[in-house]
């Protein structure tokens, strides 16, 4: 394998789009011998405004989830909130994501750790790569040492501005595995996704996390931000060169 590969829509918004993307990006990890870990919410717990789309049920959209780990046979991650969505989740996904705003929640994160499932934290914004040791401590000193990874996003450098600062990721690959998310600091810019993930493939990092739809434009959470469907056969093929 060449790197890890988390991708997929920001959330499940139907059965339909759901697959279709599932397939998809699965048959291009096959393709370029990646290992794939099938990313989308159930539900989003921290929009900006009161009428921004939440999700289309809890219960409804964990259990597509879970017929995408068993149906295609791979491995599925989702966001958690809360420590009971933490036991909740866990019976439908393979992977358990603790997010950015949230990784700094000790409650939360030993509760993830207790399942027995893999952690994927995301680091805040406001956190340095330094702090991020605790974070992960955090997993291994509640046993679950060999399964916790982080994932950098970017660092706020002014109002709705993320920027990655690529220092970060060797020093935090001494605490665990590091995934660059290569999408959530790009608002709005996405013809950036390519040169920041050829940048942290260059540096390193162990997997890349991306967020992709067939029509980012008609999605309900972070269209702005996310690679079209139909790009990432190519950018795989450049990031795998």
């Amino acid at each position: 394998m060449s790197f890890t590969l988390i991708a997929g829509p920001c959330v499940v918004e139907d059965s339909h789009t759901t697959f279709m993307i599932a397939n998809k990006v699965s048959s291009l990890a096959d393709k370029f011998n990646l290992d794939l870990i099938f990313k989308a919410s159930y539900k989003k717990a921290n929009r900006t405004k009161l009428e921004s789309f939440t999700g289309i049920g809890d219960l409804k959209a964990l259990k597509i989830l879970d017929m995408v780990r068993k149906e295609l046979g791979i491995k599925v991650v989702t966001d958690v909130h809360t420590p009971i969505e933490a036991h909740y989740a866990a019976r439908y996904v393979d992977v358990l994501q603790v997010p950015a705003f949230l990784c700094r929640q000790t409650e939360l994160l030993i509760a993830c750790a207790s399942t027995g499932k893999p952690v994927v934290i995301k680091k805040g914004q406001f956190m340095t790569p330094e702090d991020m040791l605790y974070a992960v401590e955090k997993i291994v000193k509640s046993g679950n040492g060999s399964h916790v990874t982080i994932v950098e996003r970017g660092t706020s450098f002014g109002y709705n501005d993320l920027v990655i600062d690529f220092r970060g990721i060797p020093l935090m690959q001494q605490f665990a595995p590091v995934i660059l998310d290569v999408t959530h600091s790009l608002n709005n810019q996405p013809e950036l996704i390519t040169p920041i993930a050829k940048a942290g493939v260059a540096m390193g990092v162990d997997g890349i996390f991306l967020e992709t739809h067939t029509d980012p434009a008609l999605s309900k959470s972070d269209g702005s931000r996310m690679l079209p469907l139909n790009k990432l056969e190519n950018l795989l093929e450049q990031l795998t060169k």
